[in-house]
């Protein structure tokens, strides 16, 4: 792994406990009169103020199944982006982590874009600041700039590209084929997989996901063994020990269609346990194990969620939607120069497949 010698920024236990708590707070259950009048209430308010609900799949079943129900969308972070440009909507509820709401922002800065929790961060995005970035790129201007979706507005104006983990591979391998050496930001995991299977020359920031980075191998073959027919799916953001014993590796979107696609009934899954709500519902006859992570045990004991996307509540979205707070704001200098290398990455995309939302 040719690896950046990077002084970046941890994330370090006391911030990843107070996003556990502020977490429990959100995502509290209820009584099932209780989330009904909820449910109630946003769907009306999502009518009054011409508003769309954009989840992402790492998100709560609650808040993926009342996006799908009331026209909105389900997604990973490139599709969610473009339906937030391409909605009629004039306000976007975007129910993820800070940067899929700086996106839509970028996007449609006509429109208004409230999140649930402005404190729902990503580890990634925080491992890389812009100015720290900025500083590294100056160093090898001889490079082009590609940065994962996970990264703040202001790296994103830094970049010349922007990747998701569903593109990233067809974008690497055009570079490279132009000749093109690449600076990689933040995650380390998912630049040495690509790297590995696109030969591209890449420098990599160091950086990973608090919840990729923990899935651990000698684990997963112990519950591989005891469901021998399973078929191990993994998101490339895990350490490469993982992926080695993956069945398949892809994107969220693409993990999923390959669920779907496969013969096997049973799938240990090494990605936020968030997807299995989708899963399930297109796939009620499969049988879908989280992949185990740090711990003693080999069973999803050991597995925990992504605090920081279990912030997107009920209780949360519906105050938003009636005082209008927590809106994305994006200054217009670093908007305009953000916009052009996610617009880079749409139309490459795009060109090659249809959306998935509709």
């Amino acid at each position: 792994m040719n690896t950046l010698d990077v002084d970046y920024p941890k994330v370090n236990s006391a911030a990843i406990e107070q996003a556990q708590r502020d977490a429990l707070e959100a995502s509290a259950l209820f009584q099932e009169d209780e989330k009904a009048r909820l449910v109630a209430e946003i769907r009306a308010l999502l009518q009054k103020r011409n508003a769309v609900l954009i989840a992402h799949y790492y998100t709560a079943d609650d808040i993926q199944e009342l996006a799908e129900s009331t026209g909105g969308c389900v997604a990973d972070s490139l599709e969610m982006a473009r339906v937030g440009r391409d909605h009629s909507a004039q306000t976007l509820i975007v129910a993820g982590v800070r940067f899929m709401g700086e996106t839509a922002k970028i996007l449609s800065p006509e429109k208004r874009v409230l999140m649930p929790s402005l404190r729902a961060e990503c580890s990634l995005d925080l491992n890389c600041p812009a100015e720290l970035f900025r500083e590294v790129r100056n160093k090898y201007p001889d490079r082009t700039a590609v940065v994962y979706a996970n990264t703040s507005a202001a790296v994103k104006a830094e970049a010349d590209w922007v990747v998701t983990s569903s593109n990233a591979l067809k974008i690497v391998s055009h570079l490279k084929q132009e000749g093109r050496k690449i600076l990689w930001a933040p995650d380390r995991f998912l630049g040495d997989y690509i790297q590995r299977e696109t030969g591209a020359d890449m420098l990599l920031w160091p950086g990973s996901c608090i919840v990729h980075e923990k899935f651990k191998a000698s684990a997963l073959i112990r519950l591989k063994e005891r469901y021998p027919q399973a078929e191990v799916l993994v998101h490339p953001e895990s350490p490469m020990d993982i992926i080695k014993l993956a069945n398949y590796v892809g994107s969220t979107t693409n993990l999923l269609n390959a669920a779907k696609n496969s013969k096997a009934s049973v799938f240990i899954v090494a990605t936020e346990p968030g997807i299995f709500y989708k899963m399930r519902q297109a796939m009620p006859d499969k049988l879908f194990l989280e992949a185990p992570k740090e711990g003693e045990g080999a069973t999803c004991e050991s597995c925990s969620r992504c605090p920081w996307m279990a912030m997107n509540g009920l209780k949360n979205l519906l105050t938003v939607l009636n005082d209008g707070s927590n809106e994305i704001h994006v200054e217009e200098s670093i908007r305009v120069r953000a916009v052009e290398s996610i617009n880079r990455m749409m139309s490459f995309s795009f060109a090659a497949s249809p959306p998935a939302c509709s």
